[in-house]
This record gives C-alpha cells, structure tokens and sequence, in this order.
C-alpha cells in the first residue's frame, strides 16, 4: 500500500496553474528528488503533502498513523530561544503525564545527541546553517514516517552538507526533496518526479538516467508540436478556401478543426531558457590584486593573518570554507571595501567589478522586480544598446506582469534571477559571486556556468556548491582547520588549490593519494605566505626534446582548429534540411566527423603526455 496517494490536486493563483490534475504515489522507503523550474509549485506540492497549506481541488491521503514532517525552505525571522525548546516544538504538547513527559525529554536528548547540537544554546546566535540544523532536528524529533525537504542545504557550508547526506543516508525513513545541488541530488535521489507546466512526470531513475531521458522527451515532444502546428495550418488553409461549395458534406472536418484549435489554445508551451549574457568591459589591467602578508580581525578575533595571494586578469577562483570562517571578508579585503589591519594590497587598473551578494542587500523588496533592476529608469543599456526593462527582463523569464511585482512577494529563486538581471546589466571585467547558487534551478545554474567559462575576465567565486565549483573555477582559496597556535591565532589558514572541489579533495595534505591531478586551464593565485607544503610533493615534468618541443607549441592550435571543425559538423547536422542529402553524403560525413573526433582525442592525449608530470 503507498504510503502517501495524492490524487487529481489542482492550485492556482495568478496565470496558468501552478498544479493541474497532479497524480501521484509514494512508497515507504523511497527517496525522491522534486524538481522543476523556479515558480513551478515545488514548495506548494510540499506545503499541501505537509498539511499547511490547501489545494483547490483534489485530495491527499497517507496511510493509517502516517505522519509527516517539513523542513521550510527560508528560516523563519522570528525564530528565537534555547536550541532544546526549539526542538521540542516538534513533538506534541504533554499535559501533567510524567511518563509522556519523560518520553519527550529522552526523544529531544536523542535527536540533539544524534546532530551534534547543544541544547542550551540560544538560536538567536547560530549562523543560518546552524539554524537550518536546528529545523531539521525539530522535523525529525518526531520520527515522521515522510521528511519532507525544501532546499535543504541552502546556506550549508561543504562539511555540513556532506553531513547530511551522511545523516539521512542512514534515515530509514521516506524522503521527498527539493534541491538545486546537484551533487547532493545525484547521491540522494533513487526516483524523481519533475512538475512541468502543472502536471508532474515520474521518471522512476535517479538524476542522470533523468537527464538522458528528459532530452530525449523534449526532442520528440518538439518533433510532435511541430507536425501538429503545420496540421494545424494546413487545416487553417482549406477551411479559407472553397468551403461554401463543400460545407454539408465536410462537418466533421470543420468540426475537427475546432478541436484541434482547443488543443492548441490550451498548449501550454515549455518555458522558455534564460538567455544570460555578461557584458564585458574593457579589459582590466593584467594585474587584478596582489595581497602581501595582510591580516584582518574583528572585535579583537583574528580571522585573517599573514596571508598573500596575487590575483591576475583572467582568473577563475573559487573560495571554499565553513560558514563564518571569513570568506566575504576575504572577498572584501581583495576588492578594498575593507581595509586590513596589517599588509598591503595593491589593486590593478582600470577595474570594473560587478558583486553579486548572498544576502540580497542591494535589493530593495518595497520596489518592483524593474525598478530594481534598472534603478528607476525604463531603459537598461546592453551590448551598447538601450532595451526597454520589460523586455530585458524577459530573458530572465519574467512576464510583463511580473516586473511590476514588489521584490518582498517573489519567491527565492526569483530573487536570484532579479540579482543577476541587476549585475549583468552594467559591463564588468571582474565578476564577484558570493553564494549565487541558491535557490536557482539547474537549468539556470547550467547557463550561468557556461557564461562564467566564456568570460573573459576575472571571476571570484564563493560557494558550497561542489558541481558548480568544479565547472567553473581553475584554483580554490581553502579555509583549513589551523593548528593550535595560541589564543590570538586565527581558527583558519588559508591554502591554494590547483582546480576545484574535487581537485582539493585530491590534493589536500589529510586525504589519501589518488590519481594524478587534471591540468589546470591557468595558473592562479599565489598560496599563501603562511601555507605548508602540500603532504604529497607534485611530480615533476621530463624534460623535452627539441623536436617535443616543437610538437607541443603546435599541439594549442591543432587542438583549436580540430573543435572549430566539430563544431561546424554539429551545427551543420542541426539544420532542418541536413538529412535530405543523399544517403552516401550523409555516410561520408559521418565518416569525417568520426575522423575528427578520434584525431582530437588522439591530440589531447599526446598533449597531456608531452605537457603533464612523470607517472
């Protein structure tokens, strides 16, 4: 029997339906990855599961004693008192029952022990990570039969989400969650249901397995619409000519062709993709920032000391390290909106620096979507060309109604598109991101990626979330554990990393030895002046023949001209008439592809030979 069966659940507010006719069921024991576009109704469909919210229509039914718990997606405000009394909350209120009483103290006591978390300390002090904790302890103190999870490691720094997945790879409950992480999805999910355009699909696969089959369920819904449409415009045609002469006998045509303009008024077309572009500026000085031995502390707590690092134009780097060890005051040092309290930095010229902040303070929630956008003004100047807000918004996916929606009333993935509407509105040549990821959704996230690598300029990047710091940055600056040096010491050292999350977790002197470390794209930031030496020295390269020599400084451009060739093959084969080619054709350029593909292989390799260490 399921554990929960959800049945023809309807939900609108304002334009199409956010649930339209979902059906579903949930086994015990299943752990299922909710996903969907930002506004698609994840948080809704969880809220209703959750018994917090109500449904138009439809109902829900879990089996007989089942119960449920929900961890929100924002910590609430108010969320105030001892961590023991905010646990408590989670449980039933006992009346003068010593027994029950004792009951709920031991269930409290076990939960706290089990999440490492003291009881008496006031929730008042914790960092949002902390306090997500906290929620998560009062969601499972109960031992719901169903955990139900809404962006659960938002605001988590890397040990404590690779904590959690420890914690509830070892719940024997149900779990049904929402997430941006990708990594955290892949080691999670064994079934995802995706909401699309009010229904809800079940794919019964984890997330890779989901990604292979939802492209291919696009490409032939795509083939489907398109052969409907041209039916449909066919039929639109006949109907404008000679039908006088043919309307008693062709009724049932007409009455056909009706139907099938229901059918497409009622279309509910996929939404569209966020087409986000950088505006790049004039190219900075080849020098962005050099730090030489600067340390900063805050009401008398060191939290940076003696630390140099020189940041040069083209960088990408990425900041790693636990929530409150100092990340953004790193950022800010680097940047010069603070200034050390010992050192130097020296910053380059010629900067434009755009700044994407975690905690949304350039946003004012009283104004609308546009006026934050473009300060007041209807137009925004991109590409060298002045765009009316409404419509340069609407490549962030916003309607035209919504752009004239107050900030307060967008839900948190929205809030992050309006961020990165305002930052990408005004050129840059040096993109600051702290903590950008949240909230969005992987389709987002996906395309902010590839514009991140296509910049030409410098990126800095602070983020937990461990697949998008391996696609985009090329070094890592890592907060480590220092050791005990004294009361006025910092709790954390800083050291540099070739690559990123996973190269660290290659690299780091704590983690045993494994394969050799990738090539990086660039050198960056010097280490630290204060850093030790990596456990594990670095092979070393042999040195080369002349005529290696030679070989290597031709290997770039062979490369380049091999995926320029590639590529125009792929665009050639997309387009719409490329398979009318005779059929010897189209083998033959098969054939070529296949040619270039295996030389290319064959480059890269005898590159990362001539190039890379002594195995």
């Amino acid at each position: 029997m399921p554990l929960v069966t959800v049945r023809d659940l309807h939900l609108r507010f304002r334009g199409p339906p956010l649930l339209d006719g979902v059906t579903c069921h949930i086994e015990p024991g299943q752990r299922i990855g909710l996903l969907g576009r930002n506004g698609a109704g994840k948080t809704s469909l969880l809220r209703i599961l959750a018994g917090v919210a109500r449904s138009d229509a439809g109902d829900v039914t879990f089996q007989p004693g089942a119960t449920v718990a929900l961890l929100p997606q924002d910590v609430p405000r108010d969320l105030a008192g001892a961590i023991r009394d905010i646990v408590a909350t989670g449980l039933p209120p006992v009346d003068d029952d010593h027994e029950a009483a004792w009951r709920r103290d031991h269930a409290v006591d076990q939960v706290l022990s089990r999440m490492t978390l003291d009881g008496d300390r006031r929730t008042e002090t914790l960092s949002s990570g902390m306090k997500r904790r906290v929620l998560l302890a009062r969601a499972l103190v109960a031992a719901p039969d169903l955990l139900l999870l809404d962006e659960p490691t938002n605001h988590l720094d890397v040990d404590a989400v690779e904590w959690l997945e420890e914690f509830l790879g070892r719940w024997p409950g149900t779990l049904v969650f929402v997430t941006h992480d990708r990594t955290f999805l892949r080691r999670m999910a064994g079934r995802i249901l995706e909401i699309d355009r009010g229904r809800i699909f079940d794919w019964s696969c984890d997330y890779d397995t989901f990604l292979l089959r939802k492209e291919a369920a696009l490409a032939a819904e795509e083939r489907q619409q398109a052969l409907f449409d041209k039916k449909l415009a066919q039929e639109e045609v006949w109907i404008r000519t000679g039908i006088k002469a043919r309307r008693t006998r062709n009724e049932g045509r007409v009455r056909a062709l009706e139907a099938m303009r229901r059918e497409r008024a009622a279309r509910r077309d996929a939404v569209g993709r966020t087409r986000l572009q950088i505006q790049e500026a004039e190219r900075s000085g080849a020098l962005v920032a050099k730090a030489d031995g600067i340390s900063f502390a805050r009401d008398g707590r060191p939290i940076i000391r003696d630390f140099s690092a020189t940041v040069m134009r083209g960088d990408r780097i990425g900041v790693i390290g636990p929530n409150g060890a100092g990340k953004t005051t790193l950022l800010r040092l680097l940047l010069g909106t603070l200034e050390p309290s010992a050192g130097s930095v020296r910053r380059g010229t010629n900067l434009q620096v755009a700044y994407f902040d975690q905690l949304r303070e350039q946003l004012d929630d009283d104004k609308t979507v546009a006026d934050n956008v473009s300060d007041g003004s209807e137009t925004v100047h991109v590409g060298g060309q002045a765009r009316h807000v409404i419509g340069y918004l609407q490549d962030f996916l916003f309607a035209p109604e919504r752009t004239r929606t107050a900030v307060r009333f967008l839900s948190g993935g929205e809030r992050q598109r309006v961020l990165l509407a305002r930052l990408f509105a005004k050129p840059a040549n040096v993109i600051v991101l702290d903590e950008p990821t949240n909230d969005l959704d992987a389709e987002t996230l996906e395309l902010l990626e590839e514009r991140l690598v296509e910049f030409s300029g410098t990126v800095l990047l602070v983020s937990h979330d461990r697949a998008f710091l391996d696609n985009v940055v090329t070094s890592t600056l890592v907060f480590e554990s220092a050791a005990t040096g004294g009361p006025d010491a910092p709790a954390w050292t800083i050291r540099e990393y070739v690559g990123g999350y996973a190269d660290w977790l290659r690299q780091r002197p704590t983690a045993p030895p494994g394969p050799a470390l990738r090539k990086p794209e660039r050198a960056t930031a010097s280490a630290a002046a204060s850093s030790p030496p990596p456990a594990t020295p670095l092979p070393t390269r042999r040195k080369l023949s002349f005529k290696e020599q030679q070989e290597l400084a031709a290997l770039p451009g062979r490369i380049e001209a091999l995926e320029t060739d590639i590529a125009a093959r792929h665009a050639a084969m997309a387009a719409p008439d490329y398979y009318r080619q005779p059929g010897d054709a189209l083998a033959r350029e098969q054939r070529l592809l296949a040619a270039a593909e295996e030389e290319l292989a064959t480059a890269y390799a005898r590159w990362e030979a001539l190039d890379g260490p002594v195995t």
